[in-house]
Parts: C-alpha cells; structure tokens; sequence
C-alpha cells in the first residue's frame, strides 16, 4: 500500500521542501509583524491587522490569482524580480513556496503575537533599567520568553503548506516534479480511472506527516516551557 512510486515520491519531497522554505523564509517577517502588531502604537494598526489575516478569510483560489497578477512574469513585482535578479515565481516550485507562505502567515502571525503578548513587561523593564539596549532586550528576554510561540507559529505555517492546495494551484499550476504537492497530486489521482489507490496512499503519508510534525512541535514547546520554569 505504501509503496510509492517515484512520481509519488517527488510530490512528497516537493512538500516537504515547499513547506519548509515557506516557514523558513516567512518567520523573519512574522515575528517583526507580530511585534508591531503586539507593541505598536499607530495609526493603521488595525488595517495592517485586517491584511495580514486576509488570506485567512479569502478563498485560496483568489488569493493565488492575487499573487499570479503580482509576481508573474507580466506583473509588476514579478516582472521587476525576473528582469534585475532573475527570480522567477510563476509556474515554479518557488511560486509554490511563495504561495504556502502566504497562506501560512496568517497562522505564524497570531501564535506569535500571542506569546509575545504574554510576555512579562517588567522582565523587560529589569533589562532595560540594567542597561541593555532596546534590541538587546528584545533578543536576550523577549525572544526566550516567546520561543514556544514562536515554535508553535512554525509548526502551523509548515502544517498549513504541507495541506495547501487552492493557491497553490492557481498561482503554479499542477507540473510534476516542478509544482506537484502532495494535495496537487492527490486531486490529479481523484480525477483519473484507477487513481483512488495512489490517492489513498498520499493521503495517508500526508496525515503521518502533519502529524508528526505537530507532535514534535508539542514535544519541544513543553521543553522549552520547562526549561524556562526551571531558569
């Protein structure tokens, strides 16, 4: 039952792939959007707010046409992408990535706005009263404090790509070994004679993955709380 075939296979690693690169590459960003959001003060806050959830209440279909007019070759940042860097999304795993990462931002976004709001302020004032600096503080209390938030916001992001499928496939279309993910591959089985079989075995090591990937994400949060009670 799980012996994949190799066409099986690339959509599985693509995934994987995809759904890292995505958490990778979004984290940076979703941890200064979360503090803003947490700390901030300003005008617009709730505008910002209402853009980073929208991918949330959008239909994934038009979020991906979103990005497909944005960052294709003929739109305006992709085309500036692919003429002065040679950075192509469209129709590339890349695009994938892109569009995982969007659809998870949401999710990495409010887990770590959440830990972050949590966060003891008179642990930071201690800090900044014993002359650290802003950033310093932030690095050094804010960010420890926020770990299991910030693991948990991964671990969402990663799961949202690994089950991404409306975007995706608006934004890159369905190219084997290019831009088949798991769900991709797992519609083109559902629309074929016969198919129900590689369906139900990609279904299955889809589930094993997620799951996995939120049991260690459960796994390392309580050791990061423990340790932090322990200190």
């Amino acid at each position: 039952m799980l012996d994949l075939t190799p066409d099986e296979w690339n959509a599985v690693r693509l995934s994987i792939k995809v759904g890292l690169w995505a958490m990778a590459a979004s984290l940076p960003f979703g941890i200064a959007i979360a503090l803003l959001l947490a700390r901030g003060k300003f005008w617009g806050k709730s505008l910002l707010n209402g853009v980073v959830h929208l991918p949330l209440i959008l239909p994934p279909v038009v979020t991906g046409y979103l990005l497909l007019l944005s960052f294709g070759r003929r739109g305006p940042i992709g085309s500036f992408l692919d003429e002065y860097f040679g950075i192509v999304f469209s129709f590339r795993w890349t695009g994938a990535a892109l569009a995982c990462a969007v659809m998870g931002f949401p999710l990495m976004v409010r887990a770590i706005r959440l830990s972050i709001e949590a966060v003891d302020r008179r642990l930071e004032a201690a800090a900044g009263t014993l002359g650290a600096s802003p950033l310093w503080v932030f690095l050094t209390v804010t960010l420890p404090l926020t770990l299991p938030g910030i693991v948990a916001g991964m671990i969402l992001s990663f799961a949202k790509a690994m089950g991404e499928f409306g975007a995706t496939i608006t934004f890159v279309s369905n190219i084997p070994g290019e831009t088949q993910t798991l769900p991709s591959a797992i519609y083109t089985f559902t629309q074929v004679p016969g198919g129900d079989a590689g369906a139900m075995r990609l279904t299955l090591i889809s589930i094993a993955i997620s799951m996995m990937a939120l049991v260690v994400s459960e796994m390392f949060a309580r050791r990061i709380g423990q340790r932090m009670d322990v200190g």
